[in-house]
């Protein structure tokens, strides 16, 4: 049994050194909306909406590259103008930060490293219409994108709204198959597109992607330790009986769960926390 088709990503949770410098870095330029600050934690998001979850653990030391974990965190914008405000805004106040640039057929996308060297990615996407399929997978591509030609061509005065919801969530793992096993064989998610057996993507519903992983730097990566970085990715799923029903198939699946209940937790092979809940 899929994921049903109107699930939506919640929030991501990260690990930081920094509290205030990664508020900043989220808040200024991004253009997230500081929801909530309390103990040691913020919570950032568009309006009520929680997109990102920042926990204060100074005592962690930071990942290695070739560790499983998160490989970015991708934020979905409305309009070209709102993302060409914020790529703007993230490339003047932290120059240097730009990784790259990329059309990939089905969205728009610019790249970049946060305070604490999390990926990050900015999208907008297509309209479906104009998303094409081949033999039951997404024909995505990574072709070139002039990061100065689009924001001459789109970039705003002011936007009133350049918050963003979490469009995906691409991981590194060590291995395609393990994540094949996890995500889709018991998860639930459909397969849109195996890039050369070095990344999976995968999405409820039709959509290009929900999440993805890859093993360019992390191939045969084993059992993360706790370091600062990713901490939890959120899936939000449309009602309590859909919620049941997942963790009835991982159970059955033999998926150690951790079920507080409202929140069902779980690991994937690498250790990368994945939380199921349901709409308030």
């Amino acid at each position: 049994m899929s994921l049903p088709a109107n699930l939506s990503m919640g929030a991501v949770t990260l690990r930081v050194e920094n509290l205030d410098r990664m508020i900043a870095y989220y808040r200024d330029a991004v253009g997230l909306d500081l929801i909530s600050q309390v103990a040691g934690s913020a919570i950032l998001g568009r309006g009520s909406n929680p997109a990102l979850i920042l926990e204060h653990s100074p005592e962690m030391k930071h990942a290695s590259d070739n560790q499983a974990g998160l490989f970015h965190t991708a934020f979905l914008f409305d309009t070209k103008a709102q993302l060409a405000y914020a790529v703007a805004s993230v490339a003047a106040k932290y120059p240097g930060s730009f990784t790259g640039s990329a059309d990939h057929l089905v969205s728009e996308a610019f790249y970049f490293d946060d305070p604490e060297n999390n990926g990050v990615e900015l999208y907008w996407d297509r309209d479906r219409t104009n998303w094409s399929w081949k033999h039951g997978q997404i024909e995505m591509g990574t072709f070139g994108l002039d990061p100065n030609a689009y924001l001459r061509e789109n970039l705003p005065a002011s936007v009133d709204d350049s918050a963003s919801n979490i469009g995906h969530v691409h991981l590194s793992v060590g291995s395609i198959e393990q994540a094949q096993d996890f995500y889709v064989n018991k998860l639930g998610f459909d397969v849109t597109l195996n890039w050369g057996g070095t990344a999976l993507f995968v999405s409820a519903g039709g959509y290009h992607h929900h999440m993805a992983m890859n093993i360019w730097r992390s191939r045969g990566a084993g059992m993360r330790q706790p370091t600062l970085g990713l901490r939890d990715v959120s899936i939000i799923l449309p009602n309590t009986d859909t919620l049941g029903e997942v963790a009835d198939r991982l159970s059955h699946n033999k998926v150690d769960l951790r079920n507080d209940g409202q929140t069902i937790h779980l690991d994937d092979p690498w250790g990368n926390q994945v939380s199921l809940s349901a709409v308030q």
